[in-house]
């Protein structure tokens, strides 16, 4: 069953200005409550009528029935987080007034839902269910899955992937006045209790600044307070399979070092013992393993003394998230500052699509052999970089990896 659509193809590239999106927690006729990861069999009082709020990310008409798949979080801390229902001749689809609303207008505009739904649901990831009542809000927003790295008076930095798209992205998140902080049991907790390395789910938008990074409203928080358990997890490298030699069963990772350890720059061999499976956990082959995929590879912390350091692969998840690449040459330029650079792409006289890219603490330069470390113009170079870029002539979005090639 193919996805009709991704619901909000990533919030970083909307042009909008940033502003607090109170009707996220203030148009909810019901109060806001946990979100529940988990999925599965949920009891309920004969009295309360489960719900998700969320969006519409899947659409299904055939001769098997009508359904839909909602994504989000639940009402309550015992409701889905997603589920697929189906749609009866006795499904109510109504805005706040009680109004009918055409659920192609509800898909086509990205609206948000709470879609309630018997107590009776199946056991399987995700639930399905039947759909008896989809109260259809006036606003759309988005979500984040990741990690909080940086936590400011006021606001959180999150780096992880768009719950609605899957695609890599970080984003500044400015916490409401009466934003919701929950624990993953549901528990209130305090803005302080935030910190840099919490996992968290976050809904924010629809405005979202067009800046590097992009920033936003969120209103609804879940973090995951168990942070410390990283210390015995094996090392590791969060990143891209630059180079993928099927011959010697090798690939190149360049990226990031897990928390817990690891490298930016990283040789593995994989082999029958290596496990290699989807962000869900599905196993996969050998196969899935190319240039240019988005991967979470973790090790053995014995590995040579050579550069890049090379050691086994235990086990690489590989991410759906795209990771673009351009090709170019650096050119001089008086557009750009100390932290940028502006690449001719495809070093041709066309400058249509030529990009600048942001260089940051995070950007991880891999100098040719026994190349400068510096960029320069002139330098050859391949560059991939978020999948958030600027609606400006030229584009800019922030470098992640750069090679320089000569």
């Amino acid at each position: 069953m193919n996805k009709m659509y991704k619901a909000i193809a990533t919030a970083s590239i909307l042009a909008m200005s940033l502003s607090p999106i109170a009707a996220f927690a203030q148009q909810q006729s019901v109060p806001p409550a946990p979100i529940h990861a988990g999925q599965g069999n949920v009891q309920n009082q004969a009295a309360v009528k489960p719900a998700t709020v969320g969006l519409i990310t899947n659409f299904v008409n055939d001769k098997s029935g009508k359904f839909v798949t909602v994504t989000g979080r639940g009402l309550a801390a015992t409701d889905q987080s997603e589920i697929v229902l189906a749609i009866t001749k006795d499904t109510r689809i109504i805005d706040g007034k009680g109004r009918t609303v055409p659920l192609k207008k509800v898909i086509d505009e990205q609206r948000a839902v709470k879609a309630f739904y018997g107590p009776n649901i199946t056991k399987s990831i995700p639930a399905r269910g039947t759909a008896l009542t989809l109260v259809v809000q006036d606003y759309t927003f988005s979500a984040i899955n990741g990690t909080v790295t940086e936590v400011k008076e006021g606001s959180i930095t999150v780096q992880g992937a768009n719950l609605y798209s899957g695609l890599e992205d970080t984003i500044i998140l400015h916490l409401a006045p009466k934003a919701q902080l929950l624990n993953e049991s549901g528990q209130a907790i305090q803005a302080s209790e935030i910190k840099a390395g919490m996992t968290i789910k976050a809904f924010y938008g629809p405005a979202v600044t067009m800046s590097l990074p992009p920033q936003s409203t969120t209103n609804y928080v879940v973090v995951t307070m168990a942070g410390e358990e990283t210390a015995h997890e094996a090392p590791g490298t969060d990143g891209i399979i630059t180079n993928a030699n099927a011959a010697d069963s090798k690939i190149t990772v360049i990226g990031s070092p897990l928390p817990q350890g690891g490298v930016n720059y990283v040789i593995l061999s994989v082999d029958k013992d290596t496990q290699i499976v989807d962000e869900n956990g599905v196993a996969l082959t050998a196969d899935a393993l190319k240039a240019d995929t988005r991967v979470e590879a973790t090790y053995g912390e014995m590995m040579t003394m050579i550069y890049p350091a090379q050691t086994h692969a235990d086990k690489i998840v590989v991410k759906k998230a795209e990771a673009p690449k351009i090709i170019g040459t650096i050119e001089a330029t008086d557009s750009t500052n100390k932290n940028q650079v502006y690449v001719n792409v495809g070093s041709d006289s066309d400058k249509n699509n030529d990009v600048v890219l942001h260089l940051s603490d995070k950007t991880v330069i891999i100098p040719s052999l026994a190349g400068d470390v510096e960029l320069k113009p002139g330098m050859r170079i391949i560059a991939y970089h978020s999948m958030a870029m600027t609606a400006s002539l030229p584009p800019q979005t922030a470098a992640e990896v750069i090679l320089v090639t000569e």
